[in-house]
């Protein structure tokens, strides 16, 4: 499909208390193949997913024909509060509060029955959380594309040791009691900063946690044990060896419980023109051609699979 001219696109908040949601909505005038609603992942915005010189998925998918609808959670991006000593929020209130309250919000805006959700890394861990405790959100989100996406990390590589050891589970927790956050703009550990509480309760996930939330004790992992999920592609970049390694990004996958699904390493020997990391399979120009294309293939195949099997 051509490209068209550079979308202008429509943003607004979601009011939730305390703080917003914000939207930034990409659509052609005749979004014909469905909604999307994209969703980051952590110390990240949306951003990810559309560039400020009008590039990325989301667009790209709009010029595709879908009406695509990118998230800020509450303190990233353009959402409110900013992180900041004292304000109480949990990645729990993101589960239970906010992806659901956007789910909504997207559907009843585009006057759609149901959407397709897109999540980059924790982002990804985030949606199946909400899913696996609201099981009526299951049926409004027809598929799912995770972009290295995993929950916890057992890979043994430098990188590791590094990044998710060193930083985030060890520096990161003292920073955050000085600061009463973590400022990962300032830090250049990321492109928007935590709030205390999100950061404590992903730190213990990504370890030996299990899957249970730290506020309810709400086992994610029991409620998704018989299935559940939408179908899945689940994609996992060669060259990420620390923040989505293609073995921890499979873990996730076991980690849902059965459903339908499909996992594919983007790498060379998989036929790739390269190895893609854990965010340039969202940003990198070559991924408009190889990468992108994916999502409406899923999209589209799941959506035919179901609807002759119904």
């Amino acid at each position: 499909m051509p490209m068209h001219d550079r979308l202008d696109p429509v943003t607004q908040s979601l009011s939730l208390d305390p703080g917003a949601l914000h939207l930034t909505r990409f659509c052609r005038n005749d979004p014909a193949r469905g909604v999307v609603l994209c969703w980051h992942g952590a110390i990240e915005s949306g951003r990810i997913f559309h560039s400020r010189s009008g590039k990325g998925l989301a667009p790209w998918l709009a010029d595709q024909g879908y009406d695509v609808f990118v998230v800020d959670q509450r303190g990233r991006g353009q959402a409110p509060p900013r992180p900041a000593r004292g304000v109480p929020i949990e990645q729990s209130d993101v589960i239970i509060e906010e992806i659901p309250a956007a789910i909504q919000a997207c559907l009843a805006e585009a006057k759609a029955p149901s959407l397709h959700l897109v999540a980059h890394s924790w982002g990804g861990v985030l949606a199946a959380s909400s899913l696996a405790r609201f099981p009526t959100l299951r049926h409004q989100v027809t598929t799912q594309v995770y972009f290295g996406a995993k929950r916890r990390v057992h890979c043994r590589t430098l990188q590791r040791l590094l990044y998710v050891d060193l930083i985030w589970k060890g520096i990161a927790p003292l920073i955050r009691q000085v600061c009463g956050y973590v400022p990962a703009r300032a830090l250049h550990w990321g492109s928007d900063d935590e709030y205390a509480g999100s950061h404590r309760q992903g730190a213990a996930w990504v370890g030996r946690h299990p899957w249970i939330d730290t506020r309810d004790a709400f086992d994610y992992a029991a409620a998704l044990a018989d299935g559940g999920l939408p179908p899945t592609l689940h994609l996992a970049g060669l060259a990420d060896r620390a923040l989505g390694h293609p073995d921890d990004v499979a873990r996730f996958a076991d980690e849902c419980g059965p459903h339908r699904q499909q996992r594919i390493i983007l790498g060379q020997a998989q036929g790739f023109s390269r190895a893609y990391g854990h965010l340039d399979m969202l940003t990198h120009p070559r991924a408009i051609d190889e990468v992108f294309p994916y999502l409406p293939m899923w999209f589209e195949s799941q959506s035919t699979d179901m609807g002759q099997s119904a």
